[in-house]
């Protein structure tokens, strides 16, 4: 089945414009391994044109049209936005706290002296750069854009040069929608590029970048130089922990969802099953049979359950991961190889592999493909031990009947969201973030909003008498 490829140009200051150096990305369809188009590259040019968009969105009729307008003005954007997009629960759920930030202007703060009166301001922080990955384009974009745009700043989207359409889809609905011009820009193109102009520039104010550690150190370290401020929500390479008691079909559909749901491109994957030793035998059985059952296959075919891997960069290096750990001993319990119906596109069969030890490469590496690694456990000790044996932490998860024990090991587990018998659930209301290699801040909920709004408190003595620290002057 054909994909249609819409013609794009950059979309800045609320049209499109084409890059100022002709520059184009090829877009090859994993599936087939064909190019079925191009979209824009981006460049430094580029940028500093976008950026110059966006503050002046900011500063616009003294900041009355955007940044400094009512939460009620710019959640009517943000509605009509959802009305034509289809992650219309996240611009909805921002639309009514962009409301809410009016009723919290000049909220009043409890002093201990009364001839004082306080209260504080929520502002925009100003231009903000949105640097998103290709495993969850628009939807990514969608968790930075919405708080950001509620909040009142303006903003430069740089989706991955791997899947820039849907994100380029959500400039037209901008302009559909009549946005004011510059509040956001949308600049595809390649890190090198466009991503380092946008964490270099010194008119950009803060930076949300999603994507690997490696990027992470480098977007840091050129924020430094400015001293503004990041959120980064990084790799991750999550445990799902399985006790005795559980109802093993129910655990190991979970298991498999929080590994290989999307092919195994997610940061919050539960990559490493931690499995009680009484229970593995049987466990690792069924969930060799549930994983036979899925299906592979382009993703626009009906049922479609695991599509493929979304380069052949990435598709070389997942392969490499499962040859290395057979190399170091692992054993490859299933999968690990091309389906043999499918001749072209990225594919990888779902992979488990057992016989791992904690020194080993696919144990403490973020694999970001359909691949599984096992071991087991004989106390409760041994198993947070296990689940904390690694430098990231995004999500994990522990599965039990015992709800005592899942409250114990969700505190004790070094992660930044927790799931109780289940993997992978997300909600726009609940915040999402990581701890250690895996970043910091929290995107979604109250606290994807907050980090786009400078607190400013405002002070007035409200006293008829002088001060009176110094002596006054002789008449």
């Amino acid at each position: 089945m054909a994909i249609p490829i819409p013609s794009r140009q950059l979309f800045i200051n609320g049209d499109w414009a084409e890059p100022l150096l002709k520059k184009r990305i090829p877009i090859i369809n994993p599936t087939t391994e064909e190019i079925i188009g191009d979209i824009p590259a981006a460049t430094a040019e580029d940028v500093d044109v976008a950026v110059q968009a966006a503050r002046s969105a900011l500063t616009r009729n003294k900041g009355k049209d955007w940044a400094f307008a009512s939460g009620a003005v710019r959640a009517k954007y943000l509605r009509a936005i959802a009305a034509k997009d289809d992650v219309i629960g996240c611009f909805e759920y921002y639309a009514d706290l962009a409301e809410g930030l009016d009723a919290k202007q000049k909220a009043p703060i409890s002093l201990p002296m009364k001839t004082f009166k306080s209260y504080v301001i929520r502002e925009p922080i100003g231009v903000v750069a949105l640097i998103v990955p290709w495993n969850y384009p628009l939807l990514m974009a969608t968790w930075k854009v919405a708080p950001a745009l509620a909040a009142g700043c303006a903003a430069i989207l740089k989706p991955s040069e791997l899947a820039s359409v849907t994100c380029l889809e959500l400039g037209e609905v901008c302009r559909e929608v009549d946005l004011p011009a510059g509040v956001l820009n949308i600049l595809p193109g390649l890190g090198p590029e466009a991503g380092a102009s946008l964490a270099s520039h010194p008119h950009v104010d803060k930076i949300s970048f999603t994507g690997s550690t490696v990027t992470a150190v480098k977007i840091m370290t050129a924020a430094a130089q400015r001293v503004k401020p990041v959120t980064l929500e990084l790799g991750g390479k999550g445990p799902i922990v399985v006790f005795e008691d559980v109802d093993i079909d129910k655990a190991v559909e979970w298991t498999i969802f929080g590994c290989f749901y999307t092919n195994g491109q997610i940061c919050s994957a539960t990559s490493r099953l931690i499995v009680h030793e009484s229970i593995a035998a049987e466990f690792l059985d069924r969930l060799v049979k549930w994983s036979e059952n899925i299906k592979i296959s382009d993703p626009l075919e009906e049922g479609c359950k695991l599509g493929p891997i979304v380069s052949s960069g990435q598709y070389e290096k997942v392969m490499n991961f499962i040859s290395n750990a057979k190399g170091e001993g692992a054993t490859i319990l299933y999968g690990g190889n091309r389906p043999k119906h499918l001749k072209k596109g990225f594919f990888v069969e779902p992979t488990i592999i057992t016989d791992v030890t904690t020194s080993m490469q696919i144990w403490r590496e973020e694999v970001f493909g359909p691949v599984l690694c096992v071991k087991t456990f004989t106390t409760e000790e041994e198993a947070i031990e296990l689940a904390n044996d690694t430098h990231y932490g995004l999500g994990g998860a522990v599965v039990s009947k015992d709800r005592e024990r899942c409250d114990r090991v969700s505190k004790l587990l070094q992660n930044g969201a927790v799931w109780v018998n289940c993997s992978q659930p997300c909600f726009c209301q609940a915040p999402f973030g990581g701890t250690k290699w895996s970043g910091f801040g929290r995107e979604l909920g109250e606290w994807g909003l907050e980090s786009y709004l400078s607190v400013k408190q405002v002070t007035e003595y409200v006293s008829d008498e002088q001060w009176g620290w110094y002596q006054p002057p002789k008449q």
